[in-house]
């Protein structure tokens, strides 16, 4: 078996490795960017936060609902690295109008009026842009890679994404926005410089017709998918994987502002934090599963996830304010007598799930035929991005219910035992 980083070397690997990752990081540079300068600039209570950085979540995520079978179709039935190259030319024209509300945004003029809309225009774009991209990354790798480097490159990829995100989102806590504006146009031209290198990837049978209508065509993609029992409890695993994440995100600007009273950097250090732990049980759960797909780590990995999130909420509760009340930067915070725990407790939430998912995303490219990897990856997205948008609009119903960020994190604990059973259920389906 070729060792995992030694796929980087590897040009049938690299081109795309890199350019998912400039995607990655663009995404967060710019959303992070966005939601910061508005929770921390513009709004100044815990529900009006709470709203948007949910409203914008929901907003990246729903494209994925909307477009995943037209995407998959496209992707198994026409060349991906072509595709890539037209995704990625799409990435310059959006991030050109998203850093243009960027740069509105920092002058203060009609900040309402324009330069959020247009913000928010640019990232449901840029969700179309991840639509189009996502099973592209994950089905191009079975067609470029050795049967036994899959899990391998599955690996990286996660991990590479998650280092991206921690990129950006560490580089949009301590920029300003004005430099942001800047740094997400030219990332998008190097992400199409590189896209460029992507080997080709033609379709591994002859072009087919394309069903145009997204209702229709998502609705057989999903039962055409979900018949398969391993990868109906697999995708569902990974939809209550990604739900609790989204919740988590949308929790995160609002509660270290108004719980933990810290300021954006901090804010930015949680989702760093958060990034990095992914990564590392991305690449760990390759390590001791030896390339294998197989998901007999998975249900432990998500009941530690969950054990770390009942951790990280009793360390919020209790947890002090400056007795000057002001905000905390990165010093202060880390000074903190309970900083330790929080961050020791949020690690373990992103390592342990980066050791459940991963696994799983490799059910999806390795239980069908090389020329269905792309639609089952797409049936799996408008499964997550369904799940996601529930939990989104679960966060904000809760928000209005009164409840608080804090308290919000129980539900998300409780949603990791339905993913330790369905993954259970897995694991007992592949023996």
């Amino acid at each position: 078996m070729t060792g995992s980083f030694a796929l980087l070397k590897q040009r049938r690997f690299l081109p795309l490795f890199v350019t998912q990752l400039l995607g990655a990081f663009n995404d967060n540079l710019f959303k992070n960017a966005m939601v910061l300068f508005v929770v921390y600039g513009v709004f100044n209570d815990e529900a009006s936060e709470t709203l948007f950085s949910a409203v914008a979540t929901g907003l990246f995520i729903l494209p994925f609902f909307l477009l995943s079978a037209l995407a998959g179709q496209l992707a198994d039935t026409r060349d991906k690295a072509m595709i890539i190259r037209i995704v990625k030319f799409c990435e310059i024209l959006i991030m050109a109008v998203g850093g243009a509300g960027l740069v509105l945004a920092w002058m203060g003029w009609a900040v309402h009026l324009v330069a959020i809309p247009l913000m928010m225009l640019a990232l449901f774009s840029m969700g179309i842009h991840s639509t189009f991209f996502g099973p592209i990354k994950y089905a191009i790798l079975p067609q470029h890679l050795h049967s036994d480097e899959v899990l391998g490159g599955t690996g990286l990829v996660e991990a590479g994404t998650y280092i991206a995100i921690l990129a950006g989102t560490i580089l949009a806590g301590i920029i300003d926005v004005e430099w942001a504006a800047l740094g997400v146009v030219l990332v998008a031209f190097v992400g199409y410089w590189t896209g460029r290198k992507v080997p080709p990837a033609p379709p591994q049978h002859e072009e087919t017709g394309i069903d145009w209508h997204i209702v229709r065509s998502s609705i057989a993609l999903v039962r055409g998918t979900m018949h398969i029992k391993r990868l109906y409890l697999a995708i569902l695993s990974i939809s209550f994987f990604w739900t609790i994440g989204a919740v988590l995100f949308i929790q995160f600007p609002p509660l270290v502002k108004n719980i933990l009273h810290a300021d954006k950097s901090v804010a930015s250090l949680f989702l760093a934090v958060f990034s990095i732990g992914i990564a590392i049980g991305s690449v760990a759960v390759n390590r001791l599963l030896k390339g294998e797909v197989s998901a007999r780590y998975s249900p432990a990995s998500v009941v530690v996830m969950g054990a770390f999130v009942v951790a990280f909420y009793f360390v919020c509760r209790n947890w002090e304010q400056d007795p000057a009340g002001t905000l905390y930067g990165i010093g202060g915070f880390l000074h903190h007598a309970d900083v330790i725990p929080l961050l020791a407790s949020l690690m373990g939430i992103a390592i342990s799930g980066g050791m459940f998912v991963v696994p799983l995303y490799a059910f999806l490219t390795t239980t069908v035929p090389k020329d269905q990897t792309a639609r089952t990856v797409a049936a799996n997205n408008i499964v997550n991005s369904g799940a996601m948008v529930a939990g989104s609009l679960l966060a904000i119903g809760l928000g209005f219910a009164g409840v608080g960020v804090v308290d919000q994190l129980l539900m998300s604990a409780v949603m990791c035992l339905i993913s330790a059973w369905l993954a259970v259920k897995l694991h007992r389906a592949c023996d």
